[in-house]
């Protein structure tokens, strides 16, 4: 029965996230948002945050870029 729960909740979790790359950036984007306000030190947070701004479309050049070198 376990094994059947942990099969159901993968499959959802799946099809949740296969039917949209983009959503599943920009939910990862505003994760990553909320852990940099987190941050104490200013700088670090600054940094962090200016991480969070790129665009899908620039994400995905930069991925093809990396994937090229």
């Amino acid at each position: 029965m376990l094994r059947l729960i942990r099969f159901i909740c993968a499959a959802a979790l799946i099809l949740l996230i296969a039917p949209g790359c983009t959503w599943t950036y920009y939910v990862a984007q505003a994760w990553q948002r909320g852990s940099c306000t987190r941050l104490v030190e200013q700088t670090e947070r600054e940094r962090c945050l200016s991480n969070t701004n790129m665009s899908y479309e620039d994400y995905r050049r930069h991925i093809e870029g990396a994937k090229k070198d």
